[in-house]
């Protein structure tokens, strides 16, 4: 009696490894719909969402990348603005009668004046206005550039949550049909008369407990779906289909080298970069202010009855009071540059510790990959097996054979917790660094 039932329960256990579950390949579930499934009308179990069409949306619709972008364009704009003359002065002049305004005659004073004056400032000042705008512009798509690499890091680590959901999911209730065949096993054995009826009720207490982690993992997931459909602009409660939980990628690159490409790359950095350039020209601008402006002008006076007479202007803007004002401008344009470079240093020390740190975390999380993969799950799912073998024969008692399925399904979960974190610390790593290709989960 006891070798049929061992064998019955072995088919049954085998059986239950082979149960169709989530698939990294496809992101589709079994056909069999289960307990903690995802409820109807929550859910869309027969498609797929895909982590680059969710990029794609976020890229076309999101307010805050568009809303980014338009300010770069906005600032760009005024570049063509700040190289271009001042507004010439056209003027009139009536020298005669006031009302009616005509001539007087026989006055040769007497006169209609036409005149048009151009302001000119001294060669160089504009150039450098329009490296300060042109420096502006680029700091200003550099913060654009954060703001869409921010937004597409986050909806990468909402996806890669979502999917450690989904998979979280999936390994429960496949533990849970390995608990349900030892709960029948605990009633078997009552039947003949070799277990306990509080075997029985220990196992309907772990199985309880496994529906409350579902019932947890459903306000989870629909937290996460909520994020996303935030994150990528679509409309509130938007559907959304089984996410493609990845695989584990190697990680190619070493600290050095993301390092060396967070400091060629990262937008902050950039940025401030090009607060620098635009400093540099500032204070170049503030030197060039102890020189004068011109203006130059042309009249044509119009004298009725006496012959017409031409005239041509030149006048010059004097920086006399330039201890008031050239001085302090250019002390202020300085000042400004030597903040602008600490800045710079400042967001550098910032951007090498949180690509470290996001680098230590994608190693570390690689080698917990391994070693779950290697070693520790499979001698878990080994150890769980051999006592369930051995409580059919009455070698075992049931809380060996609970324990050992709990530690098999906690182990399965720090595996898949695994992958979705080294795949979330690449993407802050992305934050950075940009796309870094090889090891880059879509």
């Amino acid at each position: 009696m006891k070798r049929w039932l061992a064998i019955a329960v072995m088919m049954v256990v085998a059986c239950g490894w082979a149960s169709p579950g989530f698939s990294s390949a496809n992101g589709k579930p079994g056909d069999s719909k289960r307990p903690g499934d995802l409820p109807s009308g929550e859910g869309d179990e027969s498609g797929t969402v895909t982590l680059d069409q969710l990029i794609q949306e976020a890229l076309s619709h999101s307010p805050t990348i568009e809303a980014a972008d338009r300010s770069a364009q906005a600032r760009r704009a005024r570049i063509v603005s700040e190289t271009t003359l001042p507004d010439p002065v056209l003027s009139f002049q009536n020298m005669g009668d006031l009302i009616p305004p005509t001539l007087q005659e026989g006055d040769p004073s007497s006169g209609r004046t036409f005149g048009i004056e151009q302001e000119i400032p001294f060669p160089g000042k504009l150039a450098l206005k329009g490296k300060i705008a042109e420096s502006e512009t680029e700091a200003e798509e550099w913060a654009a550039e954060d703001v869409r690499r921010r937004v597409v890091a986050d909806l990468k680590e909402a996806y890669y949550e979502y999917g450690l959901v989904v998979k979280t999911r999936e390994i429960i209730l496949k533990d849970q049909e390995l608990l349900e065949t030892v709960a029948e096993v605990a009633r078997a054995r009552y039947v003949v008369g070799e277990g306990s009826q509080q075997e029985i009720l220990r196992v309907q207490l772990d199985l309880s407990r496994l529906q409350d982690r579902l019932a947890v993992l459903e306000q989870r997931r629909a937290s996460v779906a909520a994020l996303i459909n935030s994150l990528a602009y679509r409309p509130a409660g938007s559907v959304l289909g089984m996410p493609v939980f990845p695989e584990a990628a190697p990680l190619v690159f070493s600290e050095e080298e993301v390092l060396r490409l967070a400091q060629q790359n990262a937008a902050s950095i950039q940025k401030q970069e090009r607060a620098i350039h635009r400093g540099e020209h500032a204070v170049d601008l503030a030197r060039k202010e102890y020189y004068p402006d011109f203006s130059v002008g042309f009249s044509y006076v119009d004298r009725d009855s006496h012959p017409e007479m031409y005239g041509l202007m030149v006048s010059a803007r004097v920086p006399l009071y330039f201890w008031r004002k050239q001085r302090p401008d250019l002390d202020s344009a300085r000042l400004s540059l030597t903040a602008a470079k600490k800045q710079r240093d400042g967001e550098a020390s910032t951007v090498t510790y949180a690509v470290r740190n996001a680098h230590a975390a994608a190693f570390s999380a690689q080698k917990l990959i391994q070693l779950y993969g290697t070693t520790i799950v499979p001698q878990a799912r080994l150890t769980f097996e051999s006592s369930l073998a051995s409580y059919q024969v009455g070698d075992a008692d049931l809380r060996m054979v609970t324990e050992n399925l709990s530690a098999l399904l906690e182990v399965e979960l720090k595996q898949t917790e695994a992958v979705a974190d080294f795949h979330k610390a690449m993407a802050r790593l992305e934050t950075f660094t940009g796309p870094l290709g090889s090891g880059q989960a879509r």
